[in-house]
């Protein structure tokens, strides 16, 4: 029952229909529980008071499908508001985007031109910049574009999923651009012959990839809401002396808050996921689909409205 639910929700992730009638009615239907606000002004509200509470943050302008250069270089330009209101605000922040959304499925002339353009504007406001790792299809792409710009842009990041094959060679290929790197299990429906499709061997690989990053000097964003995984991480830091200066752990807003205060409390560094924008449809969905139990909190939250 739970795989089914996965791929029903990963196929609504994936419907254009939905996603037009989502940005048309708004964040409803418990949606707001995992996505901060439609603008920039309540993204910033809710920034604020995780940074009260003690916790990071890596901001995402929400954005799925993105069908010319005019609607990609708005995407860029919202990711440089971000950046400014940062700034502006002081807040502890980071940024993360996805290539598609600044037109990496149009051509490479107009994701590159975006990127930059963001870049620049981190750097000028020393922010940091993560690109988000999509579908397996563009894995490959992902990886080329951070190469090119991390050569340029020190401040820049990228993420590797645990449930794909490739993804130690990948780590093997990026250590000479002395990587920071998120680690996540991965969240897209992929076939057999690229992912791992059981979980045990997914959680395993993650364990695996999560040593080898922090043994090889990597700054790592370890992001799960696991706790094996988390109690992993914390056992191999100790046994090896690993500086909390070279990790942080990271996890979603509105999933498990209160073991984020308490990671904060023990004195971890912990940044939360703050996706914000009309185009949350597909981010909502995707989330769904991770954790059932996730279903439930978006019932609750109906009722009570």
């Amino acid at each position: 029952m739970e795989k089914m639910m996965r791929n029903f929700f990963l196929f609504l992730s994936r419907n254009r229909s939905f996603t037009k009638i989502a940005q048309k009615y708004g964040l409803k239907f418990g949606a707001s529980r995992f996505v901060a606000g439609e603008t920039l002004h309540q993204a910033v509200k809710v920034i604020q008071d995780l940074n009260q509470k003690g916790l990071s943050v890596t901001v995402d302008y929400l954005g799925e499908f993105v069908e010319n250069e005019k609607e990609a270089a708005e995407m860029a330009n919202q990711a440089i508001r971000t950046i400014e209101a940062i700034g502006k605000e002081s807040l502890d922040a980071e940024v993360s985007l996805k290539l598609t959304s600044l037109g990496s499925d149009i051509s490479e002339q107009t994701v590159m031109s975006n990127m930059r353009r963001i870049l620049e504007a981190a750097k000028e406001r020393f922010v940091f910049v993560t690109i988000d790792m999509e579908d397996f299809s563009r894995c490959e792409n992902t990886l080329s574009v951070y190469k090119q710009l991390k050569t340029e842009y020190p401040q820049l990041g990228t993420v590797i999923q645990a449930y794909l094959y490739r993804s130690e060679k990948d780590i093997d290929d990026l250590a000479s651009f002395s990587p920071h790197l998120r680690l996540v299990k991965g969240a897209y429906k992929e076939p057999a012959s690229v992912a791992f499709p059981k979980k045990t061997d997914v959680d395993e690989n993650y364990k695996k990839l999560v040593k080898k990053l922090l043994l090889n000097g990597f700054y790592t964003a370890v992001a799960t809401h696991d706790d094996a995984m988390i109690d992993y991480t914390k056992k191999l830091v100790k046994e090896y002396k690993i500086s909390n200066e070279q990790f942080e752990f990271q996890m979603l807003y509105g999933i498990r808050p209160e073991k984020q205060l308490e990671l904060v409390e023990e004195g971890y560094k912990m940044r939360v996921y703050v996706p914000y924008g009309s185009d949350w449809y597909g981010y909502f969905m995707r989330r769904l689909a991770e954790r059932p139990a996730n279903v439930g909190f978006v019932l609750k939250g109906m009722v009570k409205k």
